[in-house]
């Protein structure tokens, strides 16, 4: 199936077009600036849908309005109305549309073009409205908050905000990507408008720092909650941003004659990721703890983990390596330790279920 992408050198378009790439079942057709009407007749006479993408949101003469929203789009739906075909075309409007300003008047222009092709033609028509949408290579300081903040705080620039309550809504492009691609095969005969979901919303104030967050988790390590929703998509907004000289960051090693301690991950609420090494016959370890659990994962070399009851000193030993990966917990009110009993440095991958606190450690020193 042929996909003529309009703007496709866009920020969206870029996003569109790889996707389509990457599923068997689509040959996009790329149409940018670069091109000619004539070559816009000849993709339009191949294309089985057409995305369209293309226009003029920050022109050097508010004339490029009308050329680049509305005359553009005429042509296009001619092009299609002379095919005979029922091609369908999703249209990304603005919300915008909506308002009484040069840019708004133009995509509504637009959206009325549209909106006669499909009563004239019963051509399938999708149109979305779309309001500020983010992601990977949307271009910073141009029509983008999200971009802009991203950009400057990846490069430790400074950003500049007017009104922190000011509220923003949002839509992340891959959903937008998402949402187009599953509708090009379903669109009903006629016009329909359609929205992309879900739809964010965010202070400025909010924005702003939730990016410095990102920055500053790199030393605390404490990582925000990256998992979901709004803060998953801004965070892979942000790290797109990052320039390669920051792909990498150090963080802290303590060591001592029996090997190295890293912390590796901190997160509010689900604890902390860390490894340790220890030369062979060393054992760390040595203590008990109230309430904290851990998580032990030998990945390179051989352990003896021994445990104690505090209270009933019943003994209990477990042997692992990293030839057969196995999770070693510790318990609550169990002393425990752990020994290397290869000839080889052994490495231990450990999660604790909380953040470590000098203050309150939790760690009470007891031979197993």
């Amino acid at each position: 199936m042929k996909i003529l992408v309009t703007g496709s050198n866009g920020f969206i378009g870029k996003n569109l077009l790889l996707r389509l790439g990457e599923l068997s079942r689509y040959e996009p057709l790329g149409f940018t600036r670069e091109h000619s009407l004539e070559n816009l007749a000849k993709f339009v006479s191949q294309a089985d849908a057409v995305l369209h993408l293309a226009g003029i949101n920050r022109p050097i003469d508010i004339k490029e309005f009308s050329q680049g929203n509305v005359d553009f789009t005429k042509c296009l739906c001619k092009l299609i109305a002379d095919t005979g075909r029922n091609i369908p075309l999703i249209y990304a409007s603005s919300i915008q549309a909506s308002l009484d300003n040069p840019y708004g008047e133009s995509k509504r222009a637009a959206e009325l073009a549209l909106e006669n092709l499909a009563k004239k033609t019963g051509n399938s028509v999708a149109i979305y409205r779309l309001p500020n949408v983010f992601g990977k290579w949307c271009r910073p300081n141009y029509n983008s908050v999200v971009a802009t903040f991203c950009h400057n705080l990846a490069y430790d620039l400074p950003v500049q905000i007017n009104d922190v309550a000011a509220i923003l809504k949002l839509v992340y492009v891959d959903d937008v990507v998402e949402e187009f691609i599953n509708s090009i095969d379903s669109l009903p005969a006629g016009l329909i408008h359609r929205e992309v979901s879900p739809v964010y919303e965010v202070t400025l104030g909010d924005l702003a720092n939730q990016i410095k967050a990102f920055q500053n988790s790199r030393e605390s390590l404490v990582s925000e909650a990256v998992g979901t929703g709004f803060v998953r998509a801004l965070y892979s907004t942000y790290l797109s941003y990052l320039p390669p000289i920051k792909f990498a960051y150090e963080i802290p090693k303590y060591g001592d004659e029996r090997g190295v301690f890293v912390e590796m991950l901190k997160t509010k609420d689900s604890g902390q990721f860390s490894f340790f090494t220890a030369h062979p016959g060393v054992t760390r370890g040595g203590h008990y703890h109230h309430t904290k659990t851990e998580k032990f994962l030998v990945i390179k070399g051989e352990a003896r983990f021994g445990f104690r009851q505090i209270l009933t000193n019943e003994f209990y030993e477990i042997r692992t390596s990293g030839d057969k990966p196995k999770i070693v917990e510790t318990v609550p009110g169990w002393t425990h330790d752990i020994t290397n009993i290869g000839v080889d440095e052994m490495v231990v991958m450990l999660w604790a279920n909380e953040i470590f606190d000098r203050a309150h450690p939790d760690t009470v020193a007891a031979k197993v």
